[in-house]
């Protein structure tokens, strides 16, 4: 599918601002549209919208189908007559206004969601509970299972993967679930009015973006968490062993984000197995995350010709091997059933031919990393703007790279696939390259990116906003710290704004 020329930026929902420790889908995500209509922007890309578990990862959630309760805005249900606003600021804590403590979030803001679903299951008006009744028989084939599992969950102390729990209700007996649904259906009701809230409020803020001219960009990552609804609820799909752990896990060799590679711990698929349904739950899964955004960026495309399989037992993705996956046959049974897919492939790392003819097989669009192209890393060619390919999304760099700013003035200590004199022989062809004398390189970067031949320019909020590397949202291979950043309401100027809005105009990326 071949995108018309635009522009837009990247920004998770939970890095907007506001007074409740988190960002979420009240009043600041439509201030934060506006500003984009403003721009003159065409996209506004998230990350996955996922429940998040351990280390708070987007890409570790739960559920690959479910919404983010931290994401539901308290405001609106008070809107809705849920909550009261005496909830809202009763024991409000002082959350930091430039990251998220998400202990603290959580401790604060569940309590508040559990509270409104009571109020709202004992005392919703006829047509609220109908539409509350739909939305659950609509999505049952996976919110049935869901709502089971955090319910489970939160009953075994919030902790337990769900192989840990008792041997009869991990491994799914009948009799067990019977046991279990008619034990804990106050809670499984909590957990499906959460999730309904958390589908309106998004379907309402992507139709007020429609109404502004942009699009939004989601995020499918190709691996689910081991402990998630969906690895309980379908153990066929998955290579796990007869104790329900990952019989093999998911990584990537070395590259360069990081010299030891990446074990993510993602137990691997069951390819024949999901082959013989006729992939039906990939189908679920894209049909689910298209109706809550209009583009993909499809993550670890190069996992759908041949992924990295370490195994279970493994501390390091160093000793792997490349196994085959049938892409080609997954992504036909998709676009059989639901059409032309607008995807984004996400091709970094050891790509090969066969992941290049399977992407162009399907019309996919591939990325460009402006921060790469300047290194000597196997992608730095294709990176440089003078080859850019018209069916390319281009960013300054991704949620795993470290910020323009921060790039620019790091000197390298620290990072094993860096040294310093790599690092200096870099900035020293960038600035030939670019042509420029250093002075406000995200603003350098993000002209050239605007100005180059790739259909589509993305630009994280950070480099807009000329922000180092304190901003920074992750940094692959460690597990604490990240997915923090916030920015406050007060560093999206009117400067910056008109900024964006000239460039975007100067270089004909101006949303249709």
């Amino acid at each position: 599918m071949r995108f018309p020329r635009r522009c837009g930026i990247l920004l998770h929902p939970t890095s907007l601002p506001g007074r409740f420790g988190i960002g979420d889908l009240g009043p600041e995500s439509y201030r934060f549209a506006d500003y984009l209509a403003g721009a003159s922007q065409g996209i506004w890309q998230v990350l996955p919208l996922g429940p998040t578990g351990y280390g708070d990862s987007p890409y570790q959630c739960f559920s690959a189908f479910a919404g983010n309760p931290l994401l539901v805005s308290l405001e609106k249900l008070v809107v809705e007559g849920d909550l009261s606003p005496d909830d809202l600021v009763r024991d409000l804590p002082r959350f930091p206004n430039q990251h998220v403590d998400f202990g603290w979030v959580v401790r604060h803001k569940l309590p508040l969601l559990e509270k409104a679903a009571r109020n709202f299951l004992a005392g919703a008006a006829a047509r609220r509970r109908e539409d509350f009744q739909d939305f659950c028989r609509q999505n049952a084939p996976w919110l049935d299972n869901f709502a089971l599992f955090m319910a489970l969950k939160e009953a075994h102390g919030g902790q337990a993967v769900w192989n840990h729990w008792e041997r009869d209700i991990a491994a799914r007996r009948p009799e067990a679930l019977a046991r279990w649904e008619a034990d804990l259906s106050e809670a499984m009701n909590t957990q499906k009015y959460i999730q309904y809230q958390f589908f309106r409020q998004w379907l309402e803020l992507k139709a007020y973006c429609h109404e502004r001219g942009i699009q939004l960009m989601g995020d499918i990552p190709i691996f689910v968490a081991h402990d998630s609804a969906d690895v309980w609820s379908h153990p066929e799909l998955f290579h796990l062993d007869a104790d329900g752990n990952p019989a093999v896990q998911a990584g990537v060799p070395p590259d360069y984000f990081s010299a030891a590679g990446q074990l993510w711990g993602n137990p691997l698929y069951q390819w024949e197995a999901m082959a013989e349904t006729g992939y039906a739950w990939w189908i679920e899964r894209f049909r689910s995350t298209l109706r809550l955004v209009d583009l993909v960026r499809l993550d670890h495309f190069r996992g759908f010709e041949a992924y990295w399989e370490v195994p279970g037992n493994a501390k390091t993705a160093i000793n792997g091997r490349w196994v085959k996956a049938p892409g080609g046959e997954l992504l036909e049974a998709v676009q059989k059933t639901l059409g032309d897919l607008p995807i984004v492939a996400e091709t970094l790392g050891v790509i090969t031919p066969e992941v290049e003819a399977l992407r162009d097989r399907f019309g996919f669009p591939g990325m460009g990393i402006l921060q790469f192209a300047f290194g000597s890393g196997p992608q730095a060619p294709e990176f440089k703007p003078h080859n850019f390919k018209r069916h390319f999304v281009v960013y300054t760099g991704t949620h795993d790279n470290d910020t323009t700013i921060g790039w620019w003035t790091s000197s390298g200590a620290g990072d094993s696939t860096r040294t310093a004199e790599s690092v200096r022989t870099e900035k020293e062809f960038a600035l030939r390259y670019l042509g420029t004398d250093g002075r406000e390189m995200n603003w350098v970067f993000i002209r050239t990116l605007l100005a180059s031949v790739a259909d589509t320019a993305i630009i994280p909020l950070q480099d807009a906003l000329g922000l180092d590397s304190k901003a920074r949202m992750n940094l692959p291979g460690t597990s604490s710290g990240n997915w923090r950043w916030r920015y406050t309401a007060e560093q999206l100027t009117p400067e910056i704004k008109e900024r964006l809005r000239e460039l975007t105009v100067i270089y004909d990326r101006t949303a249709r």
